[in-house]
């Protein structure tokens, strides 16, 4: 550092208090749904402003500050090359029939009564599998929010339901980045780590379950027989609806599964779907390009379907608003507002704000319940603040470590309580990495979806729930504490 001055409690939450309140302006007052269009954007700037006039009136200087920015903005550029390829799979999966085959199958599988438990178990398995809740969303979650849309269900509970699976596999999954970060942070290992979490993670799930039962047995279907089989006969009449279609997310996941990295599973998966387009979808080809030769069509419309966009006209209105993607040209928005949301959190700390924040919560650390009320809490600021999940289980984990350690709790508390805080609020957050990209692949506001997260809900709570009451806290024995 270069100067010894550190910004104080006033200092560190004003450019904080900024930013929640622009935010208001815009979506409350202003903006509504279009915030995100632009607004946000600029709110978060405006806040970092702040941030740096605080941290050089400090003394801080601009080339240290900036250093901040750079090292923030570089830690999310695999998810900005991860969201511009999930565009672009989107593209091709839809033109390839993947998607559609996905909603119309899943239309004489999945009962309205057992739609939304079903929806989250689906995903819970696909992100276990995966290790991933952001793959789990640009694959069965597209397809499932089209399903849930065609039997009436509103959309952001349904985003709710996919988010709750896709995150109850993320925590519980061996091949999760979260789920390996966590223990390491905490001192312990990856599978002492996800036994013990399953003591918080199955009844939060479980509650999840029941809920959405209740939802379901409460719910009403606004589509009647009738109406599915025309919007089957829509999709067909486009589409060449085949099983063999499935191979290419089946390809994809079993790249994951084989621990693959992401960014190439993604490129192939998306050459792979414009390769299915033009063996299966020839026809659709011809019909969305002017031009006579085939191969020069073909190659016109997968490279509009992965970077621009791609809409499939039927008769039916509710079908062509599912049969359409922006490809990499709709992950734009989503990406302004990541990095945006990185510039300020690499100011918020590099300056040492974060932390002056999180230390100041540290005063009500004073029981073991307290001190996991206070980790979780600090999870959450930084989810807020930080905009980041990574560093919402790193930098806490690093500051709780020798807490922990010192009141002679087991590494395996502090790990759980991260994850349970860290990686499952972060999809709550609109300008949060994962919250920003959940809702533009499944093009849900997270303002419409955060209520029905109930395990991302429930989470945070049952690991504060079982800290109080001094449920599963490990202690360390004497020879793991010297």
């Amino acid at each position: 550092m270069d100067n010894n001055r550190k910004p104080n409690l006033f200092q560190s939450i004003l450019p904080i208090l900024v930013l929640v309140g622009l935010l208001i302006l815009n979506v409350l007052k202003v903006f509504g749904d279009n915030a995100l269009g632009g607004a946000n954007q600029l709110a978060l700037l405006v806040s970092t402003a702040v941030a740096v006039v605080v941290a050089m009136s400090i003394g801080y200087k601009w080339e240290f500050i900036q250093q901040g920015i750079v090292k923030s903005i570089k830690s999310a550029l695999p998810a900005l090359i991860i969201l511009l390829l999930i565009g672009a799979l989107a593209g091709t999966w839809m033109l390839s029939g993947v998607v559609p085959a996905m909603i119309y199958y899943g239309l004489d599988i999945l009962n309205p009564l057992f739609f939304l438990p079903a929806t989250c178990i689906i995903c819970s398995i696909v992100s276990i599998a995966t290790g991933s809740s952001w793959t789990t969303a640009a694959t069965v979650g597209i397809a499932l929010i089209g399903i849930g849309g065609v039997l009436g269900f509103d959309k952001g509970l349904v985003a709710g339901a996919i988010l709750s699976g896709a995150y109850f596999g993320d925590k519980m999954s061996p091949l999760s980045d979260t789920t390996n970060l966590a223990p390491a942070m905490a001192g312990t290992d990856l599978i002492t780590h996800i036994k013990y979490m399953a003591y918080t993670t199955i009844p939060s799930i479980t509650i999840t379950l029941v809920l959405f039962l209740i939802i379901g047995v409460t719910f009403t279907s606004t589509g009647s027989v009738e109406e599915v089989n025309a919007l089957k006969i829509a999709i067909a009449s486009k589409i060449n609806i085949t099983p063999w279609l499935f191979v290419v997310p089946v390809v994809v996941i079993g790249l994951i599964v084989k621990k693959v990295a992401a960014i190439p599973a993604l490129f192939l998966g998306s050459i792979l779907g414009g390769i299915f387009a033009v063996i299966f979808q020839p026809n659709l080809i011809r019909n969305l390009s002017e031009n006579s030769n085939f191969f020069y069509a073909a190659y016109e419309v997968v490279v509009n379907a992965m970077t621009t966009d791609i809409a499939i006209v039927t008769n039916n209105n509710l079908v062509n608003e599912l049969l359409s993607s922006g490809g990499m040209k709709g992950m734009l928005n989503t990406i302004w507002l990541i990095i945006c949301a990185m510039i300020f959190g690499g100011v918020m700390e590099k300056t040492g704000m974060l932390k002056t924040i999180t230390k100041s919560i540290m005063i009500f650390a004073k029981s073991t319940g307290s001190l996991i009320a206070t980790t979780t809490t600090s999870c959450v600021v930084f989810n807020l603040t930080a905009s980041d999940q990574y560093l919402a289980i790193v930098v806490p984990g690093r500051m709780f470590a020798k807490i922990y350690k010192k009141r002679g709790l087991h590494p395996k508390v502090l790990s759980r309580t991260l994850e349970d805080s860290g990686t499952v609020t972060s999809v709550l957050v609109p300008w949060n990495t994962c919250g920003a990209y959940h809702s533009t692949v499944l093009g849900v506001a997270t303002g419409d979806y955060f209520m029905y997260c109930f395990f991302n809900i429930l989470s945070p709570i049952m690991t504060m729930f079982f800290g109080f009451l001094n449920i599963k806290i490990a202690k360390l024995v004497k020879s793991e504490n010297k």
